[in-house]
């Protein structure tokens, strides 16, 4: 219907961005463009090129993509002997005004934003001998993944974890944790967190206010259950007791279990060796809840992967995005038609939609660790998995 006093011939999408130009101090855009979406079809496109493109406009001027991506531990590492010859000399360590030495990794696709997918942040954490971070709570989900031989020490919901390269300790939202390094050389873990996801959500608090006493450089808990104690409740598998409560800490559906061992994680891996194992994933293994099989957190996966000497995977993409870390040995990872070589302690990204295969290129077995937002994807009910055949045709997987 045409509005008295307005030219039936007007340029309507010319005449409503002149009314933007007043409109956006108000904080308002007429829309004048249709929705532009980065993803293309991805399930019907079977190249091996880049997974999606980034939108032009209004429209999609705010939409980024993560790329594929590895960071060399040759060229980040350095910047922690920096970090902690600072934090030895200063009359403040970092550790007082930021919380934490650490750096965090960005992904060159997302614009500086303080993140390696569209739902993790990474960062890597160097902790002098006698620091203590303070002892905190918060919503978002994290995890240690220990690089040092000796890799300190974590208190979490009074448990205290001493922690050991290739072990997997897991703060889950609503647990009381601190971290410290009471041993004589620094110590070095990798932490993931879904801090983007929650910070999408508009669901990211942290509190300190923990009622305890200062001990060293910060507030840390008084250790109130055996180190081991989670390790004697969940440490078989298939077998959980009935006479303690799983929930610790006030998340959900989170694991009730925080300290995966490294040496257990290899045992695992090794005993496996003789199987065929997957096409994909080569000998895979799962890190799970203890008491009820599922991923460790609701928005995060973790697992383990280990290829045999001149081992190759065949191609698989998913739409979950999935964050390596290689902690054993050396290969390649050809990631939407691009080859990313690694060795001992790099971290490589591999986003959603884009195919990707590893290569065990050394004489060696090569380990890798993962973590993967599939759950999250599994739960909106948009996880979806395919893999390409010898023929070159697309099977669906999941």
């Amino acid at each position: 219907m045409a509005i008295a006093g307005t030219p039936a011939s007007i340029d309507a999408r010319e005449a409503m961005e002149r009314l933007n130009a007043e409109a956006q101090a108000l904080h308002i855009w007429l829309r004048t463009q249709a929705n532009a979406p980065t993803q293309r079809p991805w399930f019907r496109e079977t190249g091996l090129d880049a997974s999606g493109r980034t939108a032009r406009g209004r429209v999609g001027a705010a939409q980024l993509k993560p790329l594929a991506h590895r960071w060399r531990w040759v060229e980040i590492a350095p910047y922690l002997e920096r970090i902690a010859r600072i934090a030895s000399s200063a009359e403040v360590s970092p550790i007082e005004f930021a919380e934490r030495q650490q750096f965090l990794l960005t992904n060159p696709g997302l614009g500086g934003r303080l993140q390696v997918t569209s739902t993790m942040r990474c960062a890597v954490s160097i902790y002098n001998p006698g620091d203590v971070a303070p002892v905190h709570i918060h919503t978002p989900n994290a995890s240690r993944t220990i690089l040092s031989q000796k890799g300190g020490y974590t208190t979490i919901d009074g448990e205290r974890c001493e922690a050991a390269r290739g072990d997997l300790i897991l703060t889950p939202n609503g647990t009381w944790h601190d971290h410290g390094n009471d041993g004589v050389e620094p110590v070095v873990w990798i932490d993931v967190l879904d801090f983007p996801l929650l910070e999408f959500l508009d669901c990211v608090w942290l509190d300190e206010a923990f009622a305890g006493e200062r001990q060293g450089n910060a507030r840390a808990q008084q250790v109130s259950r055996p180190s081991d104690y989670s390790r004697k409740l969940y440490g078989r598998g298939g077998l959980v007791p009935r006479f303690v409560p799983h929930q610790r800490g006030f998340g959900r559906d989170t694991t009730p279990m925080f300290h995966y061992r490294g040496v257990d994680i290899r045992d695992s891996l090794d005993g496996l060796c003789r199987h065929k194992g997957d096409p994909y994933e080569g000998i895979a293994l799962k890190l799970v809840n203890p008491a009820t099989g599922a991923s460790l957190f609701p928005t995060l996966d973790y697992g383990a992967q280990l290829l045999r000497p001149g081992e190759a995977t065949g191609l698989k993409r998913e739409t979950a995005s999935t964050l390596y870390v290689a902690i054993e040995g050396e290969g390649v990872t050809e990631i939407a038609g691009q080859d990313f070589d690694w060795r001992e302690n790099d971290i490589f990204v591999v986003p959603g939609f884009a195919w990707r295969r590893h290569r065990n290129r050394g004489d060696t077995n090569a380990v890798l660790y993962t973590v993967s937002d599939a759950p999250l994807l599994e739960k909106i009910g948009q996880y979806r998995a395919q893999g390409r055949m010898p023929d070159d045709s697309v099977a669906e997987l999941v």
